[in-house]
């Protein structure tokens, strides 16, 4: 049958085969006059490496798109593996699982009266140099129809599909049901050339598979969130959608999957290039289009950029916890702006009864940092016990003194304190159970004001892609969601570790604003100092310390805990820089 649909769709639409091919060919062809399919956006939250429940999900979302009279039901890159799987593909024993799973997948949904594509690892030809691919299957009746399999892979920032896969050689249309389907999978649809200034590729797998004769575009995505990307990819593809002609379905993945976290916010373009059918940003969902009369379901969005960036931290720490097994989180509340967030945003993703927040106070806590922490518990209805430092550190100190000997006091008996704080919420996080969130921001981990083995210590970094900025307007969305769970006295006062007399952090970083300002021209557009110093009309010195202070620390960076991707370059997986070097700005 392949063979068939292969040379079937390199004929003209009007073709008329009657006579000459088999008797399921004609009703194919006959099928063509009538211009019509419902298609359905199926946006779901796969887990990598859950075979079966991926299985399960596609399954049970097929029957409903069925249900509700949809013609095809389109599923994400990857859907039933689960993106991305990483150094998973490399195994022999993944490629029979997932091949094991799709078989069990096409004879569960043979009944249903439509068709589903399918994003999943292949196995790559014999004596290719790489063992797997990222391919796509057209199933029905019980049937794999067509097979795509990805063509530009992507190797940029937290991408590194050219480690794992073999790439295809070439693609053809997908036939189904009378309509011909340039059926492409993410990257292959990211390289219009009439789009980019400088594309990374010289093929265009669209603009091949247009002049093969495609009658509609579909896009299987696993395309991962940042802030402004949602209004990118709309960009994108109404203009892939206005340059070829053709309608475009655009079918994203949703949930967290370790550091990067999917929005979904699938759509649809007619051929004007208008979106004519939306689903939910940062939720599972279930759109439908019909391509007769170009307009589909609408379903809203989060519209303000800072609330989607609000949404994208609660489902990625969601789902980071559910899927590696958690329940429970221990947030160390200092009463600051950081732990306030990490806190609230915990609430949201697993519920009030299963986050407890520990406050530490030391030598040189303020009376209002005690106080502020457990304002904001009992607002948010969580647990708070207090775990005072002060007699562990005085012994520790005490212990030490004699190998300390005449050493002046400096930054040692500071990160102490810290050490104390980490080690208190191990030994929780042992006795309980329960997954410790560490409640550093963008702006302290990108120039180190952090301490190993203290502040560092957690299973999850939160907001470690969120500036310090950032930081303070998310908890006025906290405040304007919710009412003023966040007390006023967290937002005026001056951020401070604590860890000395009257310690501020502008006592060591420039103020936040400035700083912030700095961290992106060089961290996410990569720019000198010179230049950075220039545009923002700063003194040479300060935009040289601080971009050294980031070369300086990455070896703490590489030691921390993962965090969630918002920003357009975070820190960890996506930004691969050497710790022992010699290249300083």
């Amino acid at each position: 049958m392949q063979e068939y649909l292969s040379a079937l769709s390199r004929l003209p639409t009007a073709f008329d085969l009657a006579g000459l091919a088999p008797e399921w060919m004609q009703t194919l062809v006959a099928t063509m006059k009538t211009g019509s399919m419902r298609i359905a956006l199926c946006q779901i939250n796969n887990t990598v490496g859950d075979l079966a429940g991926n299985r399960r999900l596609i399954a049970a979302v097929a029957r409903e798109a069925a249900a509700r009279g949809a013609d095809l039901a389109v599923f994400p890159e990857l859907a039933l593996t689960g993106y991305p799987p990483r150094d998973l593909v490399e195994k022999p024993s993944f490629l029979d699982r997932t091949q094991q799973a799709l078989d069990e997948l096409v004879k569960e949904t043979g009944d249903l009266p439509l068709g589903l594509i399918v994003g999943y690892v292949g196995r790559a030809p014999a004596a290719s140099p790489r063992i797997a691919t990222n391919s796509a299957a057209l199933i029905e009746h019980g049937q794999v129809l067509f097979h795509q399999t990805k063509m530009l892979l992507p190797a940029y920032d937290v991408f590194d599909e050219s480690r794992n896969f073999q790439p295809a050689r070439e693609q053809e249309i997908c036939l189904f049901r009378g309509h011909r389907i340039a059926l492409s999978i993410c990257e292959d649809a990211w390289n219009d050339k009439q789009f980019w200034d400088r594309p990374l590729y010289q093929n265009d797998p669209v603009a091949e598979l247009a002049r093969k004769g495609a009658e509609l575009l579909i896009v299987i995505n696993g395309s991962p969130y940042h802030v402004g990307k949602r209004a990118l990819r709309r960009e994108v593809f109404c203009a892939a959608a206005r340059h070829h002609r053709l309608p475009l379905v655009y079918v994203n993945m949703t949930g967290g999957n370790d550091q990067l976290v999917f929005d979904g916010s699938s759509f649809c373009v007619d051929s004007e290039g208008a979106i004519v059918a939306a689903a939910k940003s940062f939720d599972e969902d279930l759109v439908l289009f019909d391509t007769a009369t170009k307009r589909g379901d609408r379903h809203d969005s989060l519209a303000i950029e800072i609330d989607a960036v609000y949404e994208a931290l609660v489902m990625g720490t969601r789902d980071y916890l559910r899927k590696c097994g958690f329940t429970r989180v221990l947030i160390g509340l200092s009463g600051g702006i950081d732990s306030t967030l990490v806190a609230c945003i915990a609430v949201d993703a697993v519920g009030a009864e299963n986050v407890v927040g520990i406050g530490m106070p030391g030598p040189y806590s303020s009376d209002h940092s005690v106080r502020d922490a457990r304002d904001l518990a009992v607002n948010l209805g969580i647990r708070f016990e207090v775990v005072p430092i002060s007699g562990a550190y005085d012994n520790l100190i005490g212990n030490l003194a004699p190998v300390f000997a005449d050493a002046p006091r400096d930054v040692t008996e500071e990160n102490i304190q810290a050490r104390l704080r980490g080690l208190t919420l191990m030994a929780l996080s042992n006795k309980w159970n329960a997954l410790v969130l560490t409640t550093g921001n963008k702006s302290e981990v990108a120039v180190g004001y952090c301490t190993l083995y203290g502040d560092m210590c957690g299973g999850l970094a939160v907001i470690s892609d969120v500036p310090k900025t950032m930081v303070y307007e998310l908890c006025r969305v906290v405040n304007r969601r919710k009412g003023p769970v966040v007390p006023e006295n967290v937002f005026v006062k001056p951020p401070s570790a604590e860890l000395r007399p009257d310690q501020k952090d502008s006592d060591s970083l420039p103020e936040y604003g400035v700083l912030d300002a700095i961290l992106k021209a060089y961290v996410e557009d990569l720019k000198p100092p010179a230049q950075i110093a220039a545009e923002q009309a700063l003194p040479l010195g300060v935009v040289r310390d601080i971009v050294n202070k980031v070369d300086r620390n990455e070896y703490k960076r590489q030691q921390a805990a993962p965090g969630l991707k918002v920003t357009t370059k975070a820190f960890g997986i996506g930004r691969r820089f050497p710790i022992a070097q010699r290249f300083f700005e």
